[in-house]
């Protein structure tokens, strides 16, 4: 689909996967800053395009990418066996829990199954975990996050302003507060639009409507939980196969701990590594504890991208063949996303 996309659609892409301004009516600042970047586009036709983008499938969605830990809750990424002859229908158990919110194939000769588990208590991590395995036969292996480097799936495309445009700073000043809690006020909004934002001309007044609000709240709130760290980023969020990003590499390294600080950072820096973690060994069965995915839009450049990170790597220990891994993406199993109406209920004040 990414070949079909015009040098306008490309620009806007490439300029508004997060600083997507939060004021009543955003398309107006938006489209000044892309004619300040030399891209020539009015409110009304980057409005047009935004909901084009979305109705054709390029987009996931329009608006505010929360983060779902910042809310309440918490969720983990395990990794399990199932057998050839019966990989589908150990699928379907483990689908089959709510709790599980993405499930993929994964190329490796034992763990060829990792799903996302997302609970409102971290206590039912292992309850569903047994429960799983007792369905399956099989053992899992749990594999929290003990550290966050970076999170920031974007995904450029080949044309015009390839850098971003940042318009987060319009609107109210706000004042970030260090409250973990929700407010049931709070709670109503981020139920709203942890799907995305209408793309109409004024989003925000449409959720304060839905939600019986009054706009300049919504628009606050937003802003503040921009500081805060319970949203990502405000954007177009997209659908990166759409993109022809059809590589999805899970790297995997042994990376000594007394390094660990210094690798997490210096690969983060990486624009093509969207996520990177810590993560836990478990002995005799999984020998890596750090995470760096990568994207490519073809087989080479997936490799050029995972030789850069292992350059990278190399400049802080001696990293050998046995020290790491890439375990590709077959099959999407399961993808519904972490729903929050559980975990932000359960975050709420008054609960």
């Amino acid at each position: 689909m990414s070949e079909d996309l015009g040098t306008v659609d490309r620009a806007i892409l490439n300029a508004f996967q997060g600083g997507f301004p939060v004021v009543e009516a955003p398309f107006e600042p938006a489209a000044a800053a892309l004619a300040d970047h030399g891209i020539d586009v009015s409110a009304d036709e980057l409005l047009d395009r935004v909901r084009r983008l979305d109705e054709e499938g390029v987009l996931t969605r329009f608006g505010a990418l929360i983060d779902a830990e910042e809310i309440g809750g918490t969720a983990t990424l395990v990794a399990t066996h199932a057998p050839e002859d019966d990989y589908d229908d150990h699928a379907e158990l483990i689908n089959a829990h709510p709790e599980v919110a993405h499930n993929y194939e994964r190329e490796h000769p034992y763990l060829n199954m990792w799903f996302v588990l997302s609970v409102v208590d971290e206590a039912r991590v292992e309850e569903v975990l047994a429960e799983i395995e007792d369905e399956t036969g099989e053992p899992t292996f749990n594999l929290p996050k003990q550290q966050e480097f970076h999170v920031g799936a974007k995904f450029p495309v080949e044309g015009p302003q390839t850098q971003a445009v940042d318009c987060s700073a319009a609107g109210p000043d706000v004042t970030p507060t260090d409250r973990r809690s929700l407010t049931p006020d709070e709670l109503d909004l981020v139920l709203e639009i942890q799907g995305g934002l209408p793309v109409t001309e004024t989003p925000y007044a449409d959720v304060a409507d839905a939600i019986g609000a009054e706009t300049e709240w919504v628009v606050e709130t937003i802003k503040r939980f921009d500081l805060e760290g319970k949203v990502r980023r405000v954007g177009l969020i997209p659908n990166h196969y759409a993109l022809g990003y059809s590589e999805n590499g899970m790297t995997v390294w042994d990376v000594p701990d007394d390094v660990v600080d210094e690798v997490g950072p210096a690969i983060a820096e990486f624009d093509f590594v969207t996520h990177c973690y810590e993560r836990p060994r478990h002995e005799g069965v999984w020998p890596y504890n750090f995470f760096a995915m990568t994207h490519g839009r073809s087989e080479a450049e997936s490799e050029e991208r995972i030789r850069q990170v292992r350059d990278r790597m190399a400049e802080h220990w001696d990293v050998s063949g046995d020290d790491w891994d890439t375990l590709f993406s077959t099959r999407i199993l399961k993808k519904t996303g972490i729903r929050l109406d559980d975990r932000a209920a359960a975050n709420v004040e008054s609960a």
